[in-house]
């Protein structure tokens, strides 16, 4: 059975028979055509496709997890509590919600970009003191 019954018309999925249809004049065109139009899609795929790294990361992962390593964090409750309202002011920017994880490594990232502020801080902290 063909799932097409008989005299319903013609077959979409059969293949044309060339001796039949054939025509040396729009062959010609259709060639072309067909040329022209690989062309342009080969033309806008390259344009339009971009690298990876181009495209935002939130576009490309399939989770928050994707491409990253777990790391353990252990945050001193008013440090937990900065981190919150951080991420419910960026929310309020963006109108949009915001990846605790990509928090997380945004803040990371902002602190190895600003390493002065951060012997600052660790120097708060107790870090640098010696006792001679």
């Amino acid at each position: 059975m063909t799932g097409m019954k008989e005299g319903a018309g013609e077959d979409p999925f059969a293949d044309p028979d060339p001796e039949t249809d054939s025509d040396p004049e729009t062959d010609s065109d259709d060639t072309a055509r067909e040329s022209n139009t690989a062309t342009e899609t080969n033309t806008m795929t390259e344009t339009t496709s971009a690298q990876p790294s181009e495209i935002p990361m939130i576009l490309r992962r399939d989770s928050v997890q994707d491409g990253r390593n777990r790391v353990p964090l252990f945050l001193q409750p008013d440090t937990k509590r900065d981190e919150r309202d951080a991420l419910h002011e960026l929310e309020d920017r963006f109108d949009d919600d915001v990846s605790l994880t990509d928090l997380r490594e945004a803040l990371l990232l902002v602190g190895l970009a600003d390493i002065d502020s951060v012997e600052e801080t660790l120097r708060e902290w107790g870090y640098g003191i010696t006792f001679e």
